[in-house]
């Protein structure tokens, strides 16, 4: 896995001050984990922007501060989605010698028989899984090949997926994670065990979660 760094400054900068901070191409962000005290740091934003776009919910970045480096991964980002900025960011640091539970997307591909020759519906039950695993271990999304549904009523459950042994999946081994059913999916799901509460698939599931804007000013 390509290691990813960026580099920050230590921030004095609170408040309404923040917003004269961003104005100067800084982005507001903090590091914070169980062996780490929080500390405000500030990025250049418009690197951010770009390493952090292309990134996972579950990649790892390394913070470098002050000649030393942090290995984290994103908590959590804030986003204007009006002017499409981010406005903070919270990196949660890890140890590289010690296991995390962390959530890794699921990205289907490949093509489904049962959608191509019976014009199946492909429906949804989780986008991502809870695994656990040392840091430098933890996959940037998990791979799931749907071409193995070969007719509506084909499903693929969590004990199904394929994963590195260095990884341990903590969800139900027996909840369905996609099943290729007929259009009418309120009245077929219901009869697959395991499928309570899917929803269709309509693309790719998101990559990573954001929260809408939210003024930083006054909340530090």
């Amino acid at each position: 896995m390509e290691k990813v760094v960026l580099k920050a400054e230590r921030r004095d900068v609170v408040g309404k001050q923040v917003k004269a901070l961003r104005r100067a191409g800084k982005l507001p962000a903090v590091v914070y984990g169980r062996h780490t005290e929080p500390i405000r740091i500030s990025l250049d934003s418009h690197v951010a922007s770009l390493t952090l776009g292309r990134l996972t919910s579950s990649s790892l970045v390394t913070i470098q501060l002050d000649g030393n480096e942090y290995p984290a991964l994103v908590r959590e980002k804030q986003r204007d989605y009006i002017k499409n900025r981010l406005l903070h960011v919270d990196f949660l640091t890890v140890s590289l010698t010690e296991n995390i539970r962390a959530t890794v997307s699921i990205h289907l591909f490949g093509v489904s028989a049962a959608v191509k020759d019976f014009n199946a519906v492909l429906v949804n039950n989780l986008e991502s899984l809870e695994v656990e695993c040392l840091p430098t271990d933890l996959p940037e999304r998990i791979e799931l090949d749907i071409s193995v549904l070969g007719h509506p009523g084909d499903g693929i459950r969590v004990r199904d997926v394929s994963v590195s042994d260095k990884i341990r999946v903590l969800d139900d081994p027996d909840t369905m994670v996609v099943v290729a059913t007929f259009a009418k999916v309120e009245e077929e799901v219901a009869a697959v065990p395991g499928a309570e509460g899917v929803t269709p698939v309509e693309g790719e599931p998101e990559l990573a979660v954001e929260r809408g804007k939210k003024e930083e000013e006054g909340e530090e």
